[in-house]
C-alpha cells in the first residue's frame, strides 16, 4: 500500500534531486528519507529513482507517481481538514499564497475577520505572483491562491479545473511627478505620457504596459523596471518617469512626490480566489474565501 507520507517524501526528492536536500526540506534526517524511499519502491513493486553518482532521476514509473501525487496528497488535505473542522471550525489549516498588493490590502482585513470568527483556523501566508501561484495551487503547495489576470490579455490564463471566486475589478491609474504637466489632469490617455521615459512593474505587468501601449500607437521606453511598488512611486516622485500602478497597489503606499491621474480609456485586471474543488469543500478554505471576497467589498 502506498501511503501519504512516502508520497511526500518522493516528492521532495523529486523537487531537491538528492536525499540530503529533500531531508532538509522536510526535517528529517537523510537515512530517514532513503528508508522511506525504499518502502515506497517496494509497495509500487518497481525502481522510482535512478542514482547515478551524486546525481539522481525519476524512472518512467516514478515521474508517473510524482504526476498523481499533487492531486492524491490535496484530496488527502481536503479529507483531513473537513474531519478536523466538523466540531464547528474549531481546528483548521489554510495555506494562502497572494501576490504583494493583495498582501498589503485585501489579506490583512480577510484574515482579521478570520481568526474573529474562527480563533483556531491557523493560516500560513506566502507571495506569489501569477503565473506562478496558480501553479502552486496545482502542485498542492497552497489550498488558496490570490491572483489576477487583464482584461482582453493575450495570455489570459484558463482557470478551468478550479474553483474561481471573483472578488473585484482593479482599475490601472497613472503615476506622473507632482511637477509634470499633465499632474493636474483629471483624466489622460495613455499616449499623452509616449514621450516620457517610463517606469514598469512585475513581468506580467511589464507585458500588460507594452500592449496597452501598443495599441495606442507607441512603444513605451522604460528606463527602470522593478516588482516592487513603493520602489515605482519612489522613481515617479524623484522625477524619474511615469507608470501605471493598479489602484490596490496605490492603497498600499503614499505616493509622496508624486500623482496619480485617471487613464483612459480603463484598464483593469481582474482579482480572484482560486481553490481546487476538492479544497473548496473544506470549511475553513470556503471561510477563507469568503472573508476574502468580504473584504474586496470594503
Amino acid at each position: 500500500m502506498i501511503e501519504a507520507r512516502h508520497l511526500r517524501v518522493l516528492r521532495a526528492v523529486a523537487a531537491t534531486g538528492s536525499f540530503s536536500a529533500a531531508a532538509r526540506e522536510l526535517g528529517c534526517t537523510q537515512p530517514a528519507v532513503s528508508q522511506q524511499m525504499k518502502a515506497l519502491e517496494t509497495s509500487a513493486g518497481t525502481p522510482l529513482l535512478i542514482r547515478t553518482g551524486r546525481e539522481m532521476r525519476l524512472t518512467q514509473a516514478g515521474e508517473a507517481l510524482v504526476r498523481h501525487a499533487a492531486g492524491i496528497l490535496a484530496g488527502l488535505t481536503a479529507a483531513e481538514e473537513e474531519v478536523a473542522a466538523i466540531a464547528g471550525l474549531r481546528a483548521g489549516r489554510v495555506r494562502l499564497v497572494s501576490f504583494p498588493s493583495g498582501s498589503s490590502t485585501l489579506v490583512p482585513t480577510a484574515l482579521a475577520a478570520l481568526r474573529a470568527a474562527h480563533p483556531g483556523t491557523r493560516v500560513s501566508l506566502v507571495e506569489a505572483e501569477p503565473p506562478r501561484s496558480v501553479e502552486m495551487l496545482r502542485e498542492g503547495d497552497c489550498d488558496v491562491a490570490l491572483a489576477f489576470r487583464y482584461e482582453g490579455a493575450h495570455t489570459a490564463e484558463e482557470w478551468d479545473d478550479l474553483v474561481v471566486r471573483p472578488l473585484l475589478a482593479d482599475r490601472l491609474v497613472g503615476l506622473v511627478p507632482e511637477a509634470h504637466p499633465l499632474a493636474g489632469a483629471g483624466s489622460v490617455t495613455i499616449d499623452a505620457l509616449a514621450d516620457d521615459p517610463w517606469i514598469a512593474g512585475c513581468p506580467r505587468c511589464r507585458r500588460q504596459l507594452v500592449e496597452v501601449c501598443r495599441s495606442a500607437g507607441f512603444a513605451p521606453r522604460i528606463d527602470f523596471a522593478t516588482d516592487d511598488y513603493p520602489a515605482v512611486v519612489g522613481l515617479v516622485g524623484a522625477g524619474l518617469g511615469v507608470a501605471v500602478l493598479p489602484e490596490l497597489a496605490i492603497e498600499s503606499v503614499r505616493p509622496k512626490g508624486a500623482r496619480t491621474v485617471t487613464v483612459e480609456p480603463p484598464v483593469r485586471r481582474e482579482i480572484v480566489a482560486l481553490t481546487l474543488p476538492d479544497l473548496a469543500q473544506v470549511p475553513a478554505v470556503a471561510a477563507t474565501l469568503d472573508q476574502l471576497a468580504t473584504a474586496a467589498t470594503r
